[in-house]
């Protein structure tokens, strides 16, 4: 199967993807999630879709990987704490470089680079957000949407694992060198991701070095969070969503709770709530076949393809 690569133009940006599959095949598009770069997306998972009939494409978001770097732009606003409290409360805050609804211009901007009208939108994490953002404003270029171990950061929700989330945004040792980076992300890989299907260290440190050389860029994590942050609440979205939807969701999630994913369900009209058992905020490969198996189900039969 060819992997063909290129970059797309949003603005001023730059967006390097991938695809795998046939050109002719169904579009799917994936989004990765905060401070991930589209190789989070592992290559056999995106050949695991294909397989299956899909065009799969997979981009780097801004500020991450080989896209564009906003390098400079600067987030304001109340410290983090204050940031986190309204975040829980649903509340945008901040004055950032741009928001969620941006980054879901830039998805568009991919599908336009490649002349696809419409594609299967699925996106991870922070990714599943953007997908909940592109399902509402852009909803005639979507086929289906598929939110992957996320929320909609409504009012309320049950907060984040304490460990799992200071895990994620705990900056690494000061002064550390190329191998103590890999090791940070390797231990923050481990605690989020699934204790069921845990990867070994060895394997958690393969991945992260291969990250680690592709692109380490920290600041485009801040700018990100900081987009989630100042999107606030995607309920409102959700409410004027009509594009059918699937929410797939692991039930080992300390750090994204299942609580989010039902949150979602409720509010996207006639949307279907999937919850994987053993998955964490991962995607292991044991449970490849019933996450693309759910998703691909999902896509045939909301266009008969």
């Amino acid at each position: 199967m060819t992997t063909r690569s290129g970059t797309a133009r949003s603005g001023d940006l730059d967006l390097v993807y991938d695809e795998f599959g046939d050109l002719d095949a169904p579009p799917v598009l994936l989004i990765m999630g905060l401070g991930a770069q589209m190789t989070l997306w592992r290559e056999g998972f995106c050949r695991a879709v294909a397989d299956r009939g899909y065009r799969v494409i997979r981009f780097d978001n801004r500020d991450v990987g080989l896209s564009t770097k906003l390098d400079g732009a600067r987030v304001s606003g109340p410290l983090l704490p204050i940031r986190l409290a309204n975040t829980f409360l649903g509340r945008p805050v901040g004055d950032v470089p741009y928001t969620l609804v941006d980054m879901a211009d830039d998805a568009r901007a991919v599908l336009d680079h490649l002349d696809i009208e419409r594609a299967h939108i699925v996106g991870a994490s922070m990714g599943g957000m953007i997908t909940q953002v592109f399902a509402a404003e852009h909803a005639d270029r979507a086929h289906t949407a598929t939110v992957v171990m996320s929320s909609n950061n409504q009012a309320l929700l049950p907060p984040p694992g304490p460990k799992q989330l200071l895990s994620l945004i705990s900056p690494p040792p000061k002064n550390a060198d190329r191998e103590a980076l890999i090791a940070h992300r390797a231990k923050v890989g481990q605690v989020i991701g699934s204790p069921v299907h845990p990867l070994s260290m060895e394997q958690a440190l393969a991945y992260s070095a291969e990250n680690y050389d592709r692109s380490y860029y920290p600041a485009g994590f801040v700018r990100q969070f900081a987009a989630i942050q100042a999107t606030g609440s995607l309920a409102g979205f959700n409410k004027r969503t009509r594009v059918p939807t699937l929410v797939l969701h692991g039930t080992h999630d300390k750090l994204m709770r299942p609580s989010g994913a039902k949150a979602i369900a409720k509010a996207v009209p006639d949307a279907r709530l999937h919850l994987v058992d053993g998955m964490a905020h991962d995607l292991p490969e044991p449970l490849w076949d019933e996450i693309v198996g759910t998703m691909t189900g999902h896509f045939a039969e909301h266009t008969g393809s």
